[in-house]
């Protein structure tokens, strides 16, 4: 197993933890035992998208999701989500591992049930040979801790990341600052993912500058359910694996 050549995703001294998966293109199709993919999406901001962009990546590509840490709406949370809005099943969904009461930074939330989030609380889950999809909360530097960020995590479970973007004003701003936190830090960039609207001039500027191309564009659908996502997954696959490999 080897991690993607192009330099445009890898910074030039990669960190030695587990950050080896095969090419999707090659992985999508395997039921070897770790022969898979696996990848921790995070956003530009809160409501960058993610959890819908998690949906599509997770019909695109048969895989199994996980959402770490859930903060606040605990009768009906991102897992919930996911799951209905795909209609896969039970089984490739995995435990919350902090189910915190309070809509507000891990950190804080953490405290208000008493707790404290450790990253040695996280443990990547057995997918049975299944591509994996973890999904964060927020964005890169949302405190977990006193000390640490979602970025922290992200280097403690050793993943490659799909960054998702969305059109507003201040987006390129925050995709760069992003993208270049990701570089600082030596985790490898897997692609970049716009959730919904349309813009074509800030793909094109944050491209040049950047050097990552969206690996694919997802629409802005009129109503989140399973029909929709299998119709986007299917038209979108093909695409999105030939820039995963």
């Amino acid at each position: 197993m080897t991690l993607p050549k192009n330099p445009i995703f890898l910074p030039e001294n990669p960190t030695p933890p587990a950050l080896q998966y095969l090419p999707l293109a090659a992985a999508y199709k395997t039921t070897e035992p770790k022969d898979y993919p696996m990848f921790f999406l995070t956003g530009i901001h809160t409501d960058a998208g993610k959890t819908v962009t998690a949906a599509f990546l997770q019909k695109a590509l048969n895989a199994d999701y996980w959402k770490p840490i859930q903060a606040g709406d605990l009768d009906f949370g991102d897992t919930d989500r996911v799951k209905a809005w795909t209609g896969s099943p039970a089984g490739r969904f995995h435990p919350v591992r902090h189910a915190l009461n309070t809509p507000a930074s891990p950190h804080y939330a953490a405290a208000v049930d008493g707790i404290e989030i450790k990253l040695t609380d996280f443990v990547l889950p057995e997918t049975n040979g299944r591509p994996l999809i973890v999904e964060g909360a927020g964005g890169l530097l949302v405190p977990i801790n006193d000390q640490e960020t979602i970025t922290d995590l992200i280097i403690q479970l050793g993943l490659p990341v799909i960054l998702t973007s969305r059109h507003y004003l201040g987006s390129i701003n925050h995709t760069l600052l992003s993208i270049e936190l990701l570089r600082q830090r030596n985790i490898p960039i897997a692609g970049l993912i716009y959730s919904g609207g349309d813009s074509p001039e800030t793909v094109r500027i944050i491209g040049e500058q950047s050097g990552i191309w969206p690996l694919v564009e997802l629409p802005e659908l009129e109503a989140l359910n399973p029909a929709n996502f299998t119709q986007v997954a299917d038209q979108l696959r093909e695409k999105l694996l030939t820039g995963l490999a």
